[in-house]
């Protein structure tokens, strides 16, 4: 039996996702002979070269990548029972990695901060990202939980809807439509079109909608944040469409208003999300109970708060 020890293989991530000895050490809070020696005998153990060097760079080997693979599952594993014996303790511990699509920042938020004063000795990470950020982030196992607009068919993915998600059409306040009931689709789209990414969810949802009625899908401008999209259509660059949820706030002050439009908002949901088969954490369940039975309700209270 070959004799690898956890510290070796964690020098051996550190420095695969470092690109270097002397980064990982620095780090792991070690020297760099350390390190390199750490490494050396984990050669020796598997009687293979784990990195090979190109120009100044370092880079793994065919070896050093599948040795990369078991230390990562190692690691998992290790992280399961972790948890576990967490759940033993009343989730007195425990670690939760949740990443969330960039437009449901706003609830997640409130979620992850309702989750906290109900478990405070639970480490949590709250990762916003964009769409395709975020799925690799559940095919790589890096989050336990995620939640977004409807997950692509392709993914090996669990799903639950626990929140409507309608997508409106935004404008400036002063825009010629903004006063204007049932805008004909061919109307609307005679305006400049600010959208999300190729790959966001929003912009997935518009598009089919727009094609579904034989229609030009032709967008003006690309934006890779809501925000950005809110500030163009706020400055007059054209309209755009976002989730509801996410310009509740701008609505009450009067800096945007929602269009009236034929077929609009879009009827979404919002989707807890995991890996098939991945066996949740104590901490990771007790968040997925909480957006079950609470998502609903707190994103209707804070719309209360700013309507």
């Amino acid at each position: 039996m070959i004799r690898i020890t956890f510290r070796q293989l964690e020098i051996l991530q550190a420095v695969a996702d470092c690109g270097s000895f002397s980064r990982a050490s620095e780090k792991l809070h070690l020297t760099q002979p350390a390190v390199s020696m750490q490494i050396k005998q984990l050669e020796n153990l598997l009687d293979m070269p784990l990195f090979e060097h190109a120009g100044k760079k370092i880079r793994l080997t065919e070896a050093g990548n599948v040795a990369l693979r078991s230390a990562g599952i190692v690691t998992r594993e290790l992280n399961d029972l972790e948890q576990s014996l967490a759940n033993l303790k009343g989730l007195r511990g425990g670690v939760l990695t949740v990443s969330v699509a960039s437009t449901a920042s706003v609830f997640a938020a409130r979620l992850m901060a309702l989750f906290r004063r109900q478990f405070p000795d639970v480490e949590v990470s709250l990762n916003v990202v964009n769409r395709e950020t975020l799925l690799r982030h559940l095919t790589e196992n890096v989050s336990d939980l995620a939640l977004m607009g409807t997950p692509p068919e392709g993914y090996q993915l669990s799903a639950q809807p626990f929140m409507d998600n309608p997508l409106v059409i935004i404008a400036a306040p002063d825009h010629p439509l903004a006063r204007k009931r049932a805008i004909p689709l061919k109307r609307l789209l005679e305006e400049p079109l600010v959208v999300r990414e190729p790959a966001s969810g929003t912009r997935g949802a518009l598009e089919n909608f727009i094609r579904e009625r034989q229609l030009p899908f032709k967008p003006t401008m690309e934006m890779n944040k809501n925000e950005a999209i809110k500030h163009a259509v706020e400055a007059g660059l054209g309209v755009g469409l976002v989730s509801l949820h996410t310009v509740q706030a701008e609505l009450t002050s009067g800096q945007l208003s929602v269009l009236d439009v034929e077929g609009f908002p879009l009827k979404r949901q919002w989707f807890l999300v995991q890996r098939d088969g991945k066996r949740l954490s104590p901490a990771a369940q007790a968040f997925a109970e909480l957006v079950l039975s609470k998502g609903p309700s707190i994103m209707a209270a804070a719309e209360t708060k700013t309507g």
